[in-house]
């Protein structure tokens, strides 16, 4: 086999296009992507200066972007930011939503065009339209979309009966105010909360927050507009009395506070004026007792779930009212107050044992011994 003769100028042009290749990977001169992200940057940062007009009315401090990623595609980019503000007088501690920021380049400036919740991120409530505001001397009454100014002016007076019911039930620190949120709907707020709607469905109102001391946003006492329109006064005024509960008792609240505790203690908040007979207010609790079926133990963590047998949580919400209800009357409404407290810092037989001088049998004994008296 003769040998091949391989061209004289392979290895030299080989050469020469690998330099370009690696001349191509260089850094990119000024003005390119680099510099494009910057000018994206810049435009949200400048844009975000200003509250945009449509929320001059609600009391927004702190309102700012922070963009973490751009992702651009021609004369249009995306950029994913985080915006945090406070509600003025209310948020210790800076409210966060994740966005994502729609621009347009035009005449060589970009410019935004659009503004909504990242993806699996919850909204805020003027991602579903126009929001009124109402203001009382405790509260601070935000309405979604079709709520009238007439509704949030009640809830608002409302609320302001129910921070001072709450703060004599609770004489621990607390900011003694309440952010209410009313959206136009209940799917607009389970959309707000990220739950299916029937989760809400025949409730007056929820708390969000988070539990624990420290500077934190306010709790938002979010109100299904449908259940609370369907209540009557009464049942409007121990609504918000037991969730506002939730907001003053929240930095005194911890993992470790057991369920039946903190909403019987809301509950107990609620009813603590009210002349209301026991078996009148228990009425599904009352109905199981007459029946036979006096319950085994304080109401468990699940029995509080919603979207389940509504039966079943009326009766865990009943039971842990009376539970409360019960210390309040044995021990005093002090011990009450004080075994809360140590619910939230140290394991419940502990905290019993320092304010009743009972053990869980011992407390659940006497409970049961109540509901057989009262509810029969």
């Amino acid at each position: 086999m003769l040998p091949v003769r391989r061209p004289p100028r392979v290895l030299p042009i080989v050469v020469l296009l690998l330099g370009v290749l690696l001349a191509g990977c260089g850094p990119r001169p000024a003005g390119t992507a680099d510099t494009a992200e910057r000018d994206v940057r810049r435009a949200v940062a400048d844009w975000s200066r200003t509250v945009p007009g449509a929320l001059a009315g609600i009391p927004l401090t702190d309102w700012a972007y922070e963009v973490s990623a751009v992702r651009r595609d021609g004369d249009r980019a995306l950029a994913t930011a985080r915006l945090r503000y406070r509600l003025a007088g209310y948020d210790t501690a800076p409210e966060e939503s994740a966005r994502e920021v729609e621009l347009v380049r035009e005449g060589g400036a970009w410019r935004v065009d659009g503004d909504r919740p990242a993806p699996g991120a919850l909204p805020q409530l003027w991602d579903q339209g126009p929001v009124s505001v109402a203001t009382g001397a405790h509260s601070l009454v935000l309405g979604g979309a079709g709520q009238s100014a007439g509704t949030l002016r009640e809830i608002a007076a409302e609320a302001d009966r129910a921070v001072p019911a709450a703060s004599a039930a609770w004489p621990g620190p607390w900011a003694g105010r309440v952010v209410v949120l009313v959206p136009g709907s209940l799917d607009a707020m389970a959309r707000l909360l990220g739950r299916p709607a029937d989760t809400y469905r025949g409730l007056g109102a929820v708390t969000t927050g988070r539990v624990g001391p420290g500077p934190a946003p306010a709790d938002r006492v979010v109100v299904n507009p449908e259940g609370y329109a369907g209540l009557g006064a009464e049942g409007r005024r121990i609504i918000l009395t037991h969730e506002v509960t939730h907001v003053a008792t929240r930095a005194a609240t911890s993992a470790t506070t057991p369920l039946w505790l903190s909403e019987g203690f809301a509950d107990w908040a609620a009813y603590r004026d009210a002349a209301t007979p026991p078996a009148q207010a228990a009425p599904a609790l009352a109905r199981a007792v007459r029946r036979g079926e006096l319950p085994g133990q304080l109401p468990r963590t699940e029995d509080f779930a919603f979207g389940g047998d509504p039966d079943a949580a009326a009766r865990a919400y009943e039971g842990a009212w009376l539970a409360c209800r019960l210390i309040a009357a044995k021990w005093g409404e002090k011990a009450l107050v004080e075994l809360y407290g140590r619910a939230g810092r140290e394991p419940l037989e502990t905290a019993l044992g320092e304010t009743l001088g009972v053990d869980r049998a011992g407390l659940t004994k006497a409970w049961q011994e109540s509901l057989r008296e009262e509810l029969r």
